[in-house]
């Protein structure tokens, strides 16, 4: 399961890279509810760190441009820099795992 800061973290770079991407779309995407994914949204213009705007002249009346503010794109790189880490944390932990079965393959198979 995810945490909330690595879906807002998600939504935030896949914002910035496609302002004007539809929330069922991003929703698609990021593999989550469209209820989560408009939960999410609604929870990151609340904190001020991306704003919606409609489009003036779309038929679509739900179209919205979805751009990161200043603080939202301070938040997108501590939001990294915390997801790196565990991330990191992680595979150094996998690796000592993926080691420790190695050498126990490596001994099973020097025995028989």
């Amino acid at each position: 399961m995810t945490q909330p800061n690595e879906t807002h973290y998600h939504l935030l770079r896949y914002l910035e890279a496609h302002p004007q991407v539809s929330q069922r779309e991003l929703a698609e995407h990021l593999g989550v509810s469209l209820g989560k994914t408009n939960y999410c949204l609604r929870a990151l213009v609340d904190k001020g760190l991306v704003k919606a705007r409609n489009f003036r002249n779309s038929q679509n009346k739900r179209a919205y441009l979805y751009h990161l503010t200043p603080q939202g794109i301070e938040a997108k790189a501590r939001i990294a820099t915390r997801f790196l880490k565990r991330k990191m944390d992680e595979y150094e932990r996998l690796k000592g795992e993926i080691e420790e079965l190695q050498r126990e393959v490596d001994a099973r198979n020097a025995r028989d």
